[in-house]
C-alpha cells in the first residue's frame, strides 16, 4: 500500500489542523493505521493509532484529549484531528500502515509510510 499525507500548514497557538493520509490499494481496511511525527533534532515518536475496523484508538499522553484518530475505510482515508495545538506540536508528521503489532508505538512494526507533512505552530 503507498500513502499519501496532506493537510499540514501554519497555525498559530490555540488552533487546529486536519491532517488526510490516503492509501493506494484494495486492502487498506486490512491495516492499522498510525501517525507519528519528528521535530526539529528529536527522533521520531508515537501520536496516534487506529485499529482497521476503527474500533479502537490509542494515543500518545501528549495529545490526548486534543487530538483525534479516524478512518473512513470506503475512501482509503485516515485522518487526524489536531485541536488546540502548541508550538511544541511542531514537527513533521508522517502516517504509517501496519497489518499486525505487538506495540503499536513502535515504529519498526508499520511496514508502510507515507511521506509526511510539515505542521507549524507559532507562539
Amino acid at each position: 500500500v503507498q500513502l499519501q499525507a496532506s493537510g499540514g500548514g501554519l497555525v498559530e497557538a490555540g488552533g487546529s489542523l486536519r491532517l488526510s493520509c490516503v492509501a493506494s490499494g484494495r486492502t487498506f481496511s486490512s491495516y492499522h493505521m498510525g501517525w507519528f511525527r519528528q521535530a526539529p533534532g528529536k527522533e521520531r515518536e508515537f501520536v496516534a493509532q487506529i485499529s482497521w475496523s476503527g474500533r479502537s484508538t490509542y494515543y500518545a499522553d501528549s495529545v490526548k484529549g486534543r487530538f483525534t484518530i479516524s478512518r473512513n475505510n470506503g475512501k482509503n482515508t485516515v485522518y487526524l484531528q489536531m485541536n488546540s495545538l502548541k508550538p511544541e506540536d511542531t514537527a513533521v508528521y508522517y502516517c504509517a500502515a501496519a497489518l499486525s503489532y505487538r506495540d503499536y508505538r513502535l515504529i519498526n512494526e508499520y511496514e508502510h509510510w507515507g511521506q509526511g507533512t510539515l505542521v507549524t505552530v507559532s507562539s
